[in-house]
């Protein structure tokens, strides 16, 4: 099997800061955590950026300016924007960063869905924040929207930065929405398939889902196109593990599980890679570069990141 490729996401829109205190939220903090991801083995880190007042999630291009900069001087690592923002987020507003910064890797969620957010309120009664509460709350009610539209232009803009993407897929009709795409010529091989697995809304975390997006977009997507596996919650490791040893690639990071094993805390990002790594070489598989990888994606390299 080829090196598999493990992508970081260190901090994101699901959880709050309330609910951990590992979870980075200022730019130097979140900046931190990339950097020791890539030294742990992580060729891709996947951005957001927090209001670093109160943690509230945020697409302002002067929150990333001065987060971007601090990765990009101390990695070689895969710098990948969120488009995804916040469901609460209009797409302009999520789109703001990577049109800015145009970064070799962008996500795209490829799909309209249910986002529920909301039985965390049971687990989590002591939230520090109003908009934490709120942010929660709301996902009873929310439809986080990606028409075909959105995805259209998402796709035409990036393509005149010569941005490529990570495509989020968090259930089966996402594949086909991207196949779809694909077949239009709208999206371009090889494509960067990032199964989404065990978030309310989207498809499950049972092995027989990942059975199912795997052979679905295998018949769908045909030979050229990479795929991950990311696991939300208590899923991250177990279905990373599952999918490396099917040949997958892997994601990892507080934006998707706040755990490190049943009721402890991941104390960093870096310790959920030293684990996925882990696990990929028990099962004879090295971990790809950031150089090795933005071959296999047909990434612009560096630099044409504009900070």
């Amino acid at each position: 099997m080829r090196t598999a490729i493990i992508t970081c996401a260190p901090t994101g829109a699901i959880h709050t800061p309330s609910m951990s205190p590992y979870l980075p939220v200022t730019p130097e903090e979140i900046a931190d955590a990339a950097v020791a991801a890539a030294r742990a083995g992580a060729a891709i880190v996947h951005l957001h950026a927090r209001d670093p007042q109160d943690g509230r999630p945020t697409q302002d291009p002067a929150v990333f300016a001065d987060l971007l900069p601090r990765v990009a001087e101390q990695s070689d690592v895969i710098i990948n924007i969120t488009t995804g923002g916040s469901p609460h987020m209009t797409v302009e507003e999520r789109l703001a960063p990577a049109l800015h910064f145009a970064p070799e890797l962008v996500s795209l969620n490829m799909g309209s869905m249910n986002f529920g957010l909301y039985p965390m309120l049971d687990r989590y009664p002591d939230l520090q924040h109003a908009w934490e509460h709120e942010h929660l709350a709301a996902s009873r009610d929310l439809v986080f929207k990606n028409t075909f539209a959105d995805i259209e232009r998402i796709l035409r803009l990036h393509e005149e930065q010569g941005t490529r993407f990570e495509f989020e897929c968090y259930d089966v009709s996402h594949l086909y929405n991207l196949a779809h795409m694909l077949d239009r010529g709208l999206v371009q091989p090889p494509v960067f398939v990032q199964t989404v697995l065990g978030l309310l809304g989207g498809i499950g975390s049972d092995i027989e889902d990942l059975l199912h997006l795997r052979r679905t977009a295998h018949r769908l997507l045909g030979p050229d196109h990479e795929w991950s596996v990311l696991g939300a919650g208590a899923a991250q490791i177990r279905l990373g593990t599952i999918g490396l040893a099917l040949g997958s690639n892997a994601r990892v990071g507080l934006e998707d599980s706040l755990w490190d094993g049943p009721g402890t805390l991941a104390r960093s990002n870096s310790d959920q890679v030293d684990r996925i790594r882990s696990a990929a070489e028990i099962l004879h598989r090295q971990v790809a570069t950031p150089n090795e990888t933005r071959e296999r994606l047909g990434l612009k390299g560096r630099s044409g990141l504009r900070l």
